[in-house]
């Protein structure tokens, strides 16, 4: 799909930086380099005087020209790789810009044009924003086997699978009574469909898994006032995060830090002191608590071994680690805790790091597991499931028919294979200007 203008943006990180690259995509793009750099040969890297159409010069630096539809949009793709300051690519873009028929790039728009030219599709497309957007380790390896076709691959043969139980059925419905065709493949195909409602089943429930991939391991501290929960925040924090008094109740709201554990993405989260008697303020913080503890995916329940308090009912349902607090003061009574610790002196930190490291490994599962990344991709795989049942269970071939169309639409809806132009610009917008 040919675009009628061109389109260029910034594709670096923040300036000054000591490499800028500017990228350009579209119809011009031939043009505009010959001009600024003069005639370059495709794909390799040439060393360049940069200069503006009045012959002044911009700068020195590399420059990459790539035809299409061999380039990432499927256009004509050129980058200049110059100096890394805001004059000298405020300078750069102004130039090009000045091209007729060459606009600055909105965002995701580079990626947008990929889709559009058939270079990516929308799983592909949003495993590449999750790639960009990747902060450890697991969630880079979990965007790039996406972005390498893997949940692709997987949503296209179920695909493929249904437009062949499809054919069979229309088959079977159309050719009945001639002789060269086979008796009844009725029992082949919906054995078939019912093995794959199973497995679209099994694949929907590790969301939750991609889930914590992407968002982080959630570890709630529980406790109750004076407890140690601030204090074992700012430890894991490593800095200070959170205030630290002797006087009850001066944690309120929510807190939360991010921790980088072995690749993986953990959120700590800080919360108020669990007690009867407490204020206004501080009860709204209570009640903030608790409701974050039941959606957790770990709580730490902490209890000051010196001065033990009651927090009332904790959440039930999550997983959780009975902690015991300030084990380097005189008079800590060690009793049944799952840990022991000490934020002051720092012993048993690093056996609770690497407990919550544990259970957020097992919690991810298997890093060869092909997991659905979005919420948008369970909702249409949910919706493609349920008319596949109804599809077994019914009587009438030709309905049955349409439900294996209406299953296929779903499928196709995920990778873009059939009509999605509502969603793009909702994808794309998640982008950055330059990608």
């Amino acid at each position: 799909m040919a675009s009628t203008d061109s389109i260029v943006a910034l594709s670096s990180g923040r300036l000054p930086a000591g490499i800028a690259v500017i990228r350009i995509s579209g119809p011009q793009t031939r043009f505009v380099v010959e001009t600024i750099a003069g005639a370059v040969k495709d794909r390799f890297t040439t060393l360049r005087k940069l200069t503006a159409p009045d012959g002044s010069v911009i700068d020195h630096g590399l420059v990459l020209f790539f035809p299409g539809p061999g380039s990432f949009t499927g256009e004509d793709v050129a980058e200049f790789h110059i100096h890394g300051s805001r004059a000298v690519a405020a300078k750069m873009l102004e130039t090009i810009t000045g091209f007729e028929g060459v606009r600055h790039a909105e965002p995701g728009e580079f990626t947008r044009r990929a889709f559009l030219n058939g270079k990516l599709d929308l799983v592909e497309t949003e495993a590449l924003a999750d790639l960009v957007n990747a902060e450890t380790e697991a969630q880079r390896r979990f965007a790039l086997r996406n972005a390498e076709g893997a949940q692709s691959g997987l949503y296209s043969t179920w695909r493929r699978r249904l437009i062949h139980a499809r054919a069979m059925i229309e088959a079977e419905i159309d050719f009945a009574d001639e002789e060269d065709v086979p008796g009844s493949v009725s029992e082949t195909v919906w054995a078939d469909v019912e093995a794959m409602i199973a497995e679209i089943e099994r694949h929907i429930q590790g969301f939750k898994a991609a889930e914590i991939i992407r968002d982080g391991f959630e570890v709630v501290i529980l406790g109750a006032p004076n407890a140690g929960k601030s204090s074992l925040f700012n430890a894991l924090a490593k800095r200070e995060a959170a205030i630290v008094t002797e006087e009850p109740g001066t944690t309120r709201d929510l807190l939360e830090v991010v921790l980088d554990l072995n690749g993986m993405r953990v959120r700590i989260v800080d919360t108020a002191g669990l007690r009867e008697a407490a204020g206004k303020v501080e009860t709204i913080g209570i009640e903030r608590a608790r409701a974050k503890a039941g959606g957790a995916d770990l709580v730490l329940l902490l209890e000051d071994m010196v001065d033990p308090q009651s927090v009332g009912e904790v959440p039930t349902g999550v997983p959780l680690l009975q902690i015991g607090t300030k084990a380097d003061l005189k008079g800590a009574h060690k009793g049944a805790y799952d840990m022991v610790i000490s934020s002051k002196d720092g012993s048993g930190l690093s056996e609770l790091l690497d407990e919550i490291s544990s259970r957020a490994a097992a919690a991810i599962g298997n890093a060869g597991d092909v997991l659905p990344s979005r919420l948008r991709h369970v909702e249409l795989l949910k919706e493609a499931k349920d008319i596949l049942a109804a599809a077994v269970s019914g009587q009438s071939q030709e309905l049955r028919a349409e439900e294996l169309r209406l299953a296929t639409d779903r499928l196709g809806r995920i990778v873009g294979a059939v009509d999605v132009e509502d969603m793009l610009d909702v994808i794309f917008s998640q982008f950055c200007i330059g990608k």
